[in-house]
């Protein structure tokens, strides 16, 4: 193998370290924000099903009747 096959796989495996170093920094950037929109759903949901059962005074909505009747 000669010096200039050498020195350009040298760099191939140099300039694909730093990508996979970049990749890895913005999945480890994603998976916080994954994680914080994860809370503030479950945070969401849980209001939701408060104000439901305030609404409802516990009674689950499919088993009201209607306002009209």
């Amino acid at each position: 193998m000669s010096h200039h096959t050498i020195t350009r796989l040298e760099e191939h495996i140099a300039h694909q370290s730093v990508l996979l170093d970049e990749l890895n920094e913005v999945l480890t950037e994603q998976r916080a924000e994954i994680d914080v929109l994860n809370r503030r759903v479950a945070m969401l949901m849980q209001r939701a099903a408060e104000q439901e059962a305030d609404t409802t005074q516990g009674i689950p909505m499919a088993d009201q009747k209607p306002p009209h009747w």
